[in-house]
């Protein structure tokens, strides 16, 4: 972050007086659970005439269709939730094209902090995720292979109305800087003249 920016800040909440309170919608985080999955082994063929760079992941998300949540006897206020986790990444090719394909799908089923509410206010299950590959893949016959780490984070959302302590609107940022390339000129006129001819007898064998 710009440091200019941050000073303008820490001046602008110095002035300001008192604490004000306001009151904003915001989606609150009711719950959320991590885990992590190991695939020690993913394969996939290459395009004809493509060469391997590297592999990028994308987020996970939950596959449409999938999620069902359930009320769990004796345990009020929980639920079983279960749904499958769909993890899309692109193979780089050298040439800078890609291909997007998809993890083995993840299944889950897991209890959650779920308070029970009125019928009109709804929960939304988030799913975050960060992969990386295990190792270095290898291609062979056309093919790479690799292993793939992943972490996952699951959230219980719900858009709800709080009252918070602010400080008042945020400060006029500061101008924006517009870009301008380097003048590839600008060094070499202060560049010192080089020597035009070949050194002498004497200059080269000085003793």
């Amino acid at each position: 972050m710009n440091e200019e920016y941050n000073e303008l800040d820490l001046n602008k909440i110095g002035e300001v007086d008192s604490v004000e309170v306001d009151c904003i919608i915001v989606d609150k985080v009711y719950a959320s659970c991590s885990q992590r999955h190991c695939i020690p082994k993913v394969e996939v063929s290459i395009a004809s005439g493509k060469t391997f760079k590297e592999i990028r992941f994308k987020p996970g998300f939950i596959v449409p269709g999938t999620l069902a949540i359930t009320d769990i006897e004796n345990r009020p206020q929980f639920r079983r939730v279960m749904f499958t986790l769909r993890i899309p990444y692109d193979i780089i090719y050298t040439d800078g094209t890609s291909e997007e394909k998809f993890l083995p799908d993840i299944l889950k089923d897991i209890v959650l902090f779920i308070p029970d509410a009125r019928d009109e206010f709804t929960f939304e299950i988030v799913i975050e995720t960060s992969s990386r590959t295990l190792g270095m893949p290898i291609v062979t016959n056309g093919k790479v292979s690799f292993a793939v780490g992943i972490f996952v984070i699951v959230k219980v959302v719900g858009r709800v109305q709080l009252l918070i302590p602010t400080f008042g609107f945020c400060p006029e940022p500061i101008e924006c800087e517009d870009f301008s390339p380097k003048d590839v000129c600008e060094n070499f006129e202060y560049e010192p003249f080089p020597d035009f001819f070949p050194p002498q007898y004497e200059d080269a064998f000085d003793d």
